[in-house]
């Protein structure tokens, strides 16, 4: 009777376990979680009117769903090598689609939001987060939108 017991609470453990492994994987939001997530953020900083909001969801909603699909990709071991410049496309376009909605001073509020990403800084402390111990490079949303500088050539 005990060795019946303890093959049921093993085999208990066992399915909890494993529930909870699931569990864990499925924690990644979804595109409308990510979308209402960066409008709210995006709000808070750059007090967008409705219109506003209603049209950077769409753009943060398309490319969440997009990059949902190629992670999932990739998960399946399904990813191609252009997937990766699609990834990075995707989250430029939407940047620039989202900068072109916004007018005057959020502009400029934006390009300081989108720099402070890249910079792996906080918003509210302006210290850089800490990422093991690596060191972040910090750089210049200018030098995103036009590219690198053309080297001079000696002749």
């Amino acid at each position: 009777m005990f060795k019946m017991k303890r093959i049921v609470f093993l085999f208990l453990i066992v399915i909890g376990i494993n529930g909870l492994a699931k569990a864990q994987q499925n924690k990644m939001p979804t595109p409308d979680e990510i979308a209402k997530k960066n409008v709210e953020d995006l709000d808070k900083r750059l007090k967008l009117n409705d219109t506003q909001k209603s049209v950077v969801y769409r753009f943060t909603y398309n490319q969440a769903k997009e990059q949902a699909d190629l992670i999932k990709r990739q998960q399946a071991g399904t990813s191609r090598e252009e997937d990766v410049d699609k990834f990075y496309k995707l989250q430029n376009e939407t940047s620039k689609n989202i900068r072109n909605v916004l007018k005057g001073e959020q502009q400029t509020e934006y390009d300081k939001i989108i720099e402070e990403r890249l910079s792996g800084k906080t918003a509210k402390t302006g210290k850089k987060k800490k990422k093991g111990e690596e060191e972040e490079v910090e750089s210049d949303i200018k030098g995103l939108l036009s590219g690198p500088k053309p080297e001079k050539q000696n002749q």
